[in-house]
């Protein structure tokens, strides 16, 4: 009889808790699980703007990296969830931040890591920083004329000297006729 009631009571604390724990995850009507961290443009110069759009963070979070110039947050895009132009399907549970990158980021690729709701994911090669180009010189890396420009200088500036004295003397020749 002992044994009867405490099983009896096992099973309603069992069958409490497990009525109990699909209201606790399905809270609001929300899963969160970040996935898919997509940042565009994926090649970017130092100073630009960087939209990052993340998966399964319907309350919106918190994405950082070493590249960007501040922490950013993550708002929820509420849509009907149909397909979109950019290919992502938007049916409340996907969230976005545009981020600035550093004047001072390394080049190379840079991680993201995305918080949403006391969840963390890392995209580790979520975009390239790229650098300036070398400016100022035209593309040139030498300093100065080299002898085989100076040669194709002087060639061009005789031509023009003996084309110019003809022109001019076969003028002079017919005004005398």
């Amino acid at each position: 009889m002992r044994t009867t009631r405490a099983l009896a009571a096992s099973a309603a604390a069992v069958a409490a808790l497990g009525l109990a724990a699909p209201a606790a995850v399905a809270r609001d009507g929300m899963n969160i699980n970040p996935s898919n961290i997509v940042a565009l443009p994926s090649v970017i110069a130092r100073g630009g703007q960087l939209t990052i759009t993340v998966d399964g963070c319907p309350t919106g979070g918190t994405a950082t990296s070493d590249a960007f110039v501040q922490p950013v947050t993550l708002t929820p895009i509420r849509d009907d969830g149909s397909m979109h132009g950019d290919g992502f399907r938007r049916d409340g549970t996907t969230a976005k931040g545009t981020a600035t990158i550093s004047n001072n980021a390394r080049t190379g690729t840079h991680s993201i890591t995305v918080n949403c709701g006391g969840k963390t994911l890392t995209n580790p090669a979520a975009f390239t920083v790229i650098g300036g180009v070398r400016g100022g010189l035209g593309g040139s890396s030498s300093s100065g004329a080299t002898p085989t420009d100076l040669a194709i200088g002087g060639g061009l500036v005789a031509a023009a000297v003996i084309g110019g004295g003809l022109f001019w003397m076969r003028r002079r020749s017919e005004r005398q006729i």
